[in-house]
């Protein structure tokens, strides 16, 4: 899933040294001694970075209790804590949480592609594509959350509706389907159960922007999941520009091993 992109702060520690600047002067004369300035302190952490450091480290309970100190009538927090539920498995919980969140906070787009991530989880596929098109009318340009909905549309078999949220994730964010965070604010699905098909369409999405090699990879990927229908690469326009590639054609031409 999801996987839902906000990356924790860390503490800098500042320590100011001293500089030396050795100026010529007489044998009988001292260099001025300057005081050297006391290390700084770290500036501690607020609750919400402290459970944000705690996410980026997957340790959720502690994540939880560090968000419990912050205020709570913050949108984000309560979005926060039930993502960090929600990668407890814990999605009754997470869902309360979203609800509070997006209560508080009624176009607030992550909490509510989120709770589309619950609902997608529990394999309410409708449900999920309404959430996520809700979000996106809050967050018209989110890769994520189109991806999302892409995902939602393939698990339906609406591979049409499917492909083209895919072509739009993929033109907001060329790295939309590359993106392995597990914290932040919002979750990004990735939980998909015909997964050589879905590998040939990320192939076919990816063809179709011109991104040859994770096209190819995506191929090679889709093969190894025991996609039988090899003609489709071999006449769909969308591969058309890969079809006089070395190493397509060497593709086509072996029989992997089916993982």
């Amino acid at each position: 899933m999801f996987l839902p992109r906000s990356l924790p702060l860390i503490p800098a520690v500042f320590i100011a040294l001293s500089s030396f600047c050795l100026l010529g002067q007489s044998d009988s004369q001292q260099p001025a001694t300057e005081p050297v300035p006391a290390a700084r302190e770290p500036v501690p952490l607020s609750p919400e970075k402290r459970g944000d450091v705690y996410m980026a480290k997957k340790m959720y309970r502690e994540a939880i209790d560090s968000y419990r100190e912050a205020p709570q009538d913050n949108a984000v927090i309560w979005n926060k804590v039930g993502i960090a539920y929600h990668q407890l498995m814990d999605l009754a919980t997470a869902k309360k949480h979203y609800e509070r969140s997006i209560k508080l906070n009624p176009k607030y787009p992550e909490a509510i592609n989120n709770l589309g991530a619950v609902h997608y989880s529990r394999r309410s596929y409708r449900k999920a594509i309404g959430f996520y098109k809700k979000a996106l009318r809050y967050s018209p340009n989110s890769a994520s959350i189109y991806s999302n909905l892409g995902t939602a549309y393939f698990a339906r078999k609406k591979y049409k509706d499917a492909f083209q949220a895919y072509q739009k994730a993929l033109s907001l964010d060329p790295e939309v389907f590359e993106h392995r965070s597990t914290y932040g604010v919002l979750l990004q699905e990735r939980t998909v159960e015909e997964r050589a098909r879905y590998h040939y369409f990320l192939a076919k999405t990816y063809a179709q922007a011109g991104h040859t090699e994770r096209a190819l990879s995506e191929i090679r990927k889709a093969l190894e999941q025991g996609f039988k229908e090899r003609k489709k690469f071999m006449e769909e326009p969308e591969f058309a520009s890969l079809r006089e590639l070395p190493e397509f054609k060497e593709l086509m031409a072996q029989q992997p091993r089916v993982l």
